[in-house]
């Protein structure tokens, strides 16, 4: 990854015409050391804690929130209220930016100001982004001005040291204590047990859903998605869209107005949220139904070939806005897996 150099990337960025992310593949290197290159032209390295960011980014008023995996982004506007900080988790729990972080994977990032776009990008360990902000028109700029000086550390330079990725685990299952895992899972009075029970049953959980069996877990069609998100626009129902990495997880809890299809991609286009998925990366759908204190919790959730989940959908049940009866019969309606093969 040392083998092109700053002044190398900075003048093919110039002369290319791809994405960050795509000229990074394409160069044999991470994004983030895209980024760092511009490092005293154009951006600022900061302390990467999202103690640091999200203090900058509640200075910056209304502004763009992304969090994206390789087959998912996810791009919401709004503030950076109700911060909680945490030593292995922290979160924004406002109304519109909605995220859950660990701190452990913000190891990189930086102010970036290039091609007229102001942004806050966080990086990884291996120099892929975790979490991106983007200031709007309306965003407050005079406060850009002053972070620019106020959280630049001492390291301005331009290359990073970074590590080898990690590969993503795969689907890791225990038959021998299927049982036990039915059981424990119908136990269950919250969603947030779940990681921490298969985890102690040396499973992960795409794979004690491959395991679980109805009702707890059923495999659907990967076409099951974007049936589901055209019922949600049809219905005009609430849902909550769960996507992220390693890093980050961001949260979109309301409707869905504009859908649009872009080749492989189903993007929603809608005024403060949108989401742009590639369809054709979609390995495995599992509708899966947690127990929890006020009813089951159904969710969709979308893997890659890797076993990498993509996304999750919720219904949402709160008081006024409760869609999950709705939201369960559209999951019931998804083509099951075995009627696909038959």
């Amino acid at each position: 990854m040392d083998s092109v150099t700053p002044e190398q990337i900075r003048l093919s960025r110039a002369e290319e015409n791809r994405r960050d992310r795509d000229l990074a593949r394409h160069l044999g290197i991470r994004e983030a050391e895209i980024v760092a290159a511009f490092a005293g032209a154009g951006a600022v390295r900061i302390d990467p804690h999202p103690d640091t960011v999200v203090k900058a980014a509640q200075a910056l008023g209304d502004v763009m929130a992304l969090t994206r995996n390789e087959s998912c982004v996810h791009e919401k506007d709004g503030f950076y209220d109700e911060y909680h900080t945490g030593e292995h988790a922290a979160m924004v729990l406002g109304p519109d930016i909605d995220l859950r972080m660990f701190p452990a994977h913000w190891c990189h990032a930086f102010l970036w100001e290039i091609d007229g776009r102001k942004s806050i990008q966080v990086f990884d360990a291996a120099g892929d982004a975790v979490h991106k902000i983007y200031l709007r028109d309306h965003s407050d700029h005079a406060a850009w001005e002053r972070l620019k000086t106020e959280l630049a550390v001492a390291d301005q330079s331009q290359t990073l040291q970074l590590a080898d990725r990690k590969p993503v685990e795969a689907a890791k299952s225990n038959p021998d204590k299927a049982d036990t895992l039915r059981a424990e899972w119908a136990r269950m009075t919250d969603t947030h047990q779940f990681l921490r029970m298969v985890s102690k049953l040396k499973m992960n959980r795409l794979g004690a859903y491959r395991i679980a069996g109805e009702p707890l877990a059923r495999a659907v069609d990967p076409g099951g998605v974007d049936a589901a998100l055209h019922a949600i626009q049809a219905q005009g129902i609430d849902v909550m869209i769960f996507t992220g990495n390693r890093g980050c997880i961001q949260i979109h809890s309301g409707p869905i107005e504009t859908l649009k299809e872009m080749g492989p991609w189903q993007n929603v286009l809608d005024p403060r949220f949108n989401l742009h998925l590639k369809r054709d990366r979609i390995a495995e759908v599992w509708a899966v139904s947690k127990p929890t204190k006020r009813g089951a919790a159904v969710s969709l959730e979308a893997f890659d070939e890797k076993g990498e989940i993509i996304l999750q959908i919720f219904g949402i049940g709160k008081e006024g806005q409760d869609s999950r009866r709705a939201w369960e019969e559209i999951v019931k309606t998804l083509t099951p897996v075995r009627e696909m093969a038959e």
